[in-house]
């Protein structure tokens, strides 16, 4: 199904600041769904003068009048005569009789939507009521249907929803959350039960009807600032001032407010405060936060452990008069080192998520270290293994390093010069990387299987048992060796 913005494009030609009003249009009118206990659908007209469906909301409060998806509906003036006459009149008007849609009796009221930017009715607004769901009236129902009626009769006046009121990127307060009415004065006139509940567990144990809802909001504030910054938040509603969202603390709970004015035909009729208890959701934020803090203490750590242990191994290879047990030590340092990179890369990650490139930029000088005495070795890597999580990122670097050591240790001569390669290449589901040299080449005899070198073994454990991947190592395709891994990046889960 096409987008609203792909709808108006294809359909209208309405200009970038109308298409720009009904997208707040539609972001805002979830709201006026659950106070009015309709579906709202959106109406525009084409170019070649039909009336077309380009948006549908439904009540999450009753039962909606139009299960099936409207978006796309086509109605002609004849059909739906108070639609078609609703693009010229700015009236609110509501159908004399219910008519019968598939079986259910629904009474349409058309709301015109104006464009602050523009005088003329820019799309009609159809609350589509289900009259068949049963309902019984009470203060509830009928606070909510004179909020819809004022934020109604604002979307015709051209004054809701605004930009200024946006709050992208924020989840905001439902309607099911809680709701509290206030007059002009700034009194509560009503309060649903979920908003008393909310008020009652940031402190406030006396009856909200009635209270001067500034002066309540300030009072159970712990933070006087923020106090002070919601009370006017309430006022500024009170005044005319677009959509505002504030946080309060108190009594060890939580809550998110967003104030609305109500001024239907520019007249002040009070505002519309909705409030939400995040009391528990905020806890398990806080709690992540922490663990995640803890985590990346944990790893940088580990780092430093690592790094301590590399350089006293570096300092007892400085103290071996035996070459082979200072080649084994030298060894030994550059595999710590580079578990700590990876670590160090860990404690400063916020989601477990390791750049192998910039690690291996950073291992990669380490290895000429590595190369026989007079050898030069450039070493250079090509395409990006990109971002992976912490369980492969250890493993992986530890088999590229092993490989790289390898084929420095093992395919150039002293005195030599070459180059070793590591080219990267990535799919959705797999990651390949060759290591390739262009050395002297694999001894006739050479076996993977048999090989008894320690890195090498170590090689294929973690090839085998953490990346549950393939390794091949190959003759060049001229000269060298070539060492192919695929590891497939959705095995457990990743």
């Amino acid at each position: 199904m096409s987008t609203l913005s792909n709808l108006l494009a294809a359909h209208t030609d309405l200009s970038g600041a109308a298409a720009a009003h009904l997208q707040r249009v539609v972001a805002e009118w979830q709201l006026l769904a659950d106070l009015s206990f309709a579906d709202f659908l959106l109406w525009v007209r084409t170019t070649d003068g039909d009336l077309l469906c380009v948006a549908q909301s439904r009540p999450t409060t009753t039962a909606t009048a139009h299960p099936e998806d409207m978006v796309g509906a086509r109605a002609s003036a004849s059909q739906h005569p108070q639609l078609d006459r609703a693009f010229t009149d700015t009236t609110m008007r509501r159908e004399d009789q219910p008519r019968w849609h598939r079986g259910r009796s629904v009474r349409r009221e058309v709301v015109p939507v104006r464009s602050p930017d523009a005088p003329h009715v820019v799309a009609v607004l159809g609350r589509d009521t289900n009259l068949a769901a049963p309902r019984v009236p009470s203060t509830l129902e009928i606070s909510y249907l004179a909020v819809a009626a004022d934020l109604c009769q604002m979307v015709a006046d051209g004054t809701f929803p605004t930009a200024e009121g946006r709050d992208e990127g924020r989840s905001s307060p439902r309607v099911g959350d809680g709701l509290v009415r206030s007059s002009s004065t700034g009194r509560v006139l009503y309060a649903s039960p979920n908003a008393a509940s909310a008020f009652h567990r940031l402190g406030w144990s006396e009856e909200l009807v009635g209270a001067d809802l500034a002066a309540v909001v300030k009072e159970v504030s712990d933070d006087a600032f923020e106090g002070a910054e919601a009370a006017e938040h309430v006022h500024g509603a009170l005044a005319g001032t677009p959509s505002q969202r504030a946080e309060l603390e108190g009594h060890g709970a939580t809550a998110v407010l967003r104030a609305l004015p109500l001024h239907p035909r520019g007249v002040p009729s009070g505002a519309l405060v909705l409030v939400r208890d995040v009391t528990d959701v905020r806890r398990r934020d806080r709690a992540l936060l922490s663990k995640d803090a803890t985590i990346r203490e944990i790893h940088h750590r580990v780092k430093n452990n690592l790094q301590t242990v590399a350089a006293l191994l570096r300092l007892q290879a400085r103290r071996t008069q035996h070459a082979e047990a200072q080649e084994a030590l030298t060894e030994s340092v550059r595999r710590v080192a580079s578990i700590a990179l990876v670590h160090e890369a860990l404690a400063a990650s916020v989601d477990e998520k390791v750049d192998i490139d910039e690690v291996l930029d950073r291992v990669l000088p380490m290895m000429n270290d590595l190369a026989r005495p007079g050898a030069r070795v450039a070493m250079r890597r090509e395409g990006e293994v990109g971002v992976l999580s912490a369980v492969m990122a250890t493993p992986l670097v530890m088999v590229l390093t092993e490989l790289v050591a390898n084929a420095l240790e093992h395919g150039f001569a002293e005195g030599a010069s070459g180059t070793v390669v590591i080219a990267a290449s990535r799919s959705a589901a797999q990651l390949e990387v060759e290591v390739r040299d262009d050395g002297r080449g694999l001894p006739e005899t050479f076996s993977l299987e048999r090989a008894t070198g320690l890195g090498l073994q170590i090689v294929r454990t973690l090839v085998d048992s953490e990346l549950a991947g393939a390794l091949r190592i190959l003759p060049g395709e001229e000269a060298g060796t070539r060492a192919v891994l695929r590891v497939p990046l959705q095995h457990r889960g990743r």
